[in-house]
């Protein structure tokens, strides 16, 4: 039986592999085209993964229960450091969550949004949530690096499981 804490930890596992497929694209492409106008929300490719690592940022320091973190703007930084920065992040969301027990998954917690409201909500539907939330943008991105000229980043979550499974096969066999 899978539990919350599983699916979840798989989740982000997952998550860290598309990052890595996406950033493996948009590695095609140089920096006047990651920061150019794109119609995205975010408006470019740099800016929009700047707000997968700040969302996310901000997601875990809720989860933490702890103050929201400074807004430090990766905007003006190096690609390659933003990149690093979200994976780090996502590796240390496993391993956080790797270390909460079971009990925590079915927890309602209270927060303050951005905007300082308070709500509150099960802690699983905020995972999804942030789960969710890099998908959709990694889809913006996707298109947006396939129309720019990268190649089509192939991230879905069958891939995924299917090339774990074949990793997971291929160690039994050294066994």
């Amino acid at each position: 039986m899978i539990t919350w804490k599983k699916h979840f930890l798989y989740q982000v596992d997952y998550q860290h592999w598309a990052n890595d497929i996406l950033f493996a694209s948009l590695d095609h492409l140089d920096d006047a085209a990651r920061r150019s106008p794109q119609g995205l929300f975010f408006e470019n490719v740099h800016k929009t993964v700047e707000h997968l690592l700040l969302a996310n940022r901000n997601w875990m320091a809720r989860l933490r229960q702890e103050p929201p973190p400074a807004q430090d703007r990766a905007r003006d930084g190096e690609w390659k450091d933003l990149k690093n920065a979200l994976r780090l992040d996502m590796r240390d969301m496993q391993r956080w969550l790797d270390a909460q027990p079971d009990s925590f998954f079915d927890q309602r917690l209270s927060y303050l949004a951005t905007n300082n409201q308070s709500h509150s909500a099960w802690v699983r539907d905020i995972l999804t949530h942030i789960m969710t939330h890099m998908a959709h943008h990694r889809g913006q991105l996707s298109a947006v690096a396939t129309r720019l000229g990268a190649p089509m980043p192939e991230m879905d979550f069958i891939t995924y499981r299917r090339e774990m499974g074949e990793h997971l096969e291929h160690i039994r066999q050294q066994q």
